[in-house]
């Protein structure tokens, strides 16, 4: 039997700011929550970047949660504050140490604490692990991440891809999830049972070689199966 679950506005703020509360990373006594029809606005402050993201992460886990508004503000304490100089020359540190990345294959730039990945790569795995290699820096208030992906494959062959994974995933429905290519680009389509499946859909998607882009449409419908 599929029973939906239906939380109102103030369950569901009850929820998140208990899910904060659960992430010992982060200070959930300078994070204000706000809900509205199943958006969830955070707002306040934090101290880096890494908690921002974080808080943002928690929420997400939260059931019932339709989508969220990041208005957190990072403010460095002193003792995290880095000049620029310092930010760019210990991202390029990072980047060069991890296997991940390819050689010379990322341009850092940083502006007011703000760090900016630019490059091509052939795999997504590798744009994130050049993300990851950075957001944890001290001084860092966010990073933007312009690595575009070279395209491998062609557009059926992606598709094809993505479908044969789903179908080997044990935490999806394959059938609930539909896929459509333009190029290097996916769009993604259905219906799962929470966060955590459209995130994993999301992240097989972005798996297939040559993928530049996933527009992740799978509407969430919160349920309990009993």
């Amino acid at each position: 039997m599929n029973t939906v679950i239906e939380k109102t506005d103030t369950d569901l703020k009850s929820d998140v700011l208990a899910e904060l509360k659960y992430e010992p990373s982060v200070k959930v006594t300078n994070i204000g929550v706000l809900v509205k029809d199943g958006t969830v606005t955070l707002n306040g402050f934090v101290t880096s970047y890494s908690e921002k993201w974080n808080a943002v992460r928690a929420a997400r886990r939260v059931s019932g949660v339709n989508a969220i508004a990041d208005d957190i503000e990072v403010k460095l304490s002193d003792s995290l504050h880095r000049t620029d100089g310092e930010i760019a020359g210990a991202a390029a540190s990072q980047i060069k140490w991890s296997t991940m990345i390819p050689t010379g294959a990322v341009k850092v730039t940083v502006r007011e604490g703000w760090i900016t990945l630019e490059g091509e790569m052939e795999w997504a795995y590798q744009r994130n692990a050049a993300e990851d290699a950075v957001k944890y820096l001290a001084g860092v208030k966010g990073v933007g991440n312009m690595i575009t992906i070279k395209p491998k494959l062609s557009a059926s062959d992606i598709e094809s891809s993505i479908e044969r994974a789903f179908d080997r995933n044990g935490q999806l429905d394959a059938d609930k999830i539909d896929v459509e290519t333009s190029g290097n680009q996916v769009t993604l389509t259905g219906k799962v049972r929470n966060h955590s499946e459209r995130d994993e859909a999301e992240r097989v998607a972005w798996a297939a070689p040559g993928v530049s882009f996933v527009e992740n449409k799978i509407k969430v419908e919160w349920s309990i199966w009993d």
